[in-house]
């Protein structure tokens, strides 16, 4: 009897564990809320403030280079120098690299979330204009014929975390300052590893 009662209390704390585990993850929040005005008061961590660095490479000045396992987007300057740029990069499965160049900008961009987000989230609206609780933030840059971007965003406590679906954000102010700094046709490097 001694056993059975151990055993229906174990089958108990297990139920229990699992139902508290379900709904503390349905309680996250999901790094897409169209709607949220961005809370201007969030700080950065210094490590992705917007800084001039040092950074050695033999790409041009003015190319873009994202390091997503650093979280960091670098706008190279020459003479062995980069400003760095704090992002949010994509969560795990939709993480990649690549060489693109931006293809169009946008200031306050619409978002028509693609239709396998939409498959991933159906509570995401099929539009949404441009604006402050727009996710895509104050501006977007497209890169190449993807559906990815480097954009800015509403959601300011993401910056350093890997929960998007693929595309780059910023704060809005470090986008648009980005945004100024860079033309069309700018070449973006996306790499996973840092570079040895």
């Amino acid at each position: 009897m001694t056993r059975f009662r151990h055993l229906i209390w174990i089958m108990i704390a297990a139920v229990g564990l699992t139902l508290s585990v379900s709904h503390s993850f349905a309680q996250q929040p999901d790094a897409d809320q169209p709607g949220l005005l961005p809370d201007d008061s969030v700080e950065l961590d210094p490590e992705y403030r917007k800084q001039a660095v040092l950074y050695r490479t033999t790409e041009a000045p003015g190319t873009i280079i994202i390091s997503t396992a650093e979280r960091h987007l670098y706008l190279i300057q020459g003479g062995g120098r980069a400003l760095r740029y704090g992002i949010g990069v994509g969560r795990d499965g939709f993480q990649w690299q690549g060489l693109l160049n931006i293809t169009r900008k946008a200031e306050w961009p619409d978002w028509t979330p693609p239709p396998e987000m939409i498959a991933r989230q159906p509570y995401l609206p099929r539009f949404m204009a441009g604006g402050p609780g727009n996710p895509l933030g104050a501006r977007a840059m497209y890169l190449g014929t993807t559906v990815y971007r480097i954009h800015g965003t509403n959601r300011p406590d993401t910056i350093g975390t890997a929960v998007s679906s693929g595309c780059f954000r910023l704060v809005n102010a470090d986008v648009t300052d980005l945004y100024d700094r860079v033309p069309v046709g700018t070449k973006v490097i996306v790499r996973q590893k840092p570079e040895l």
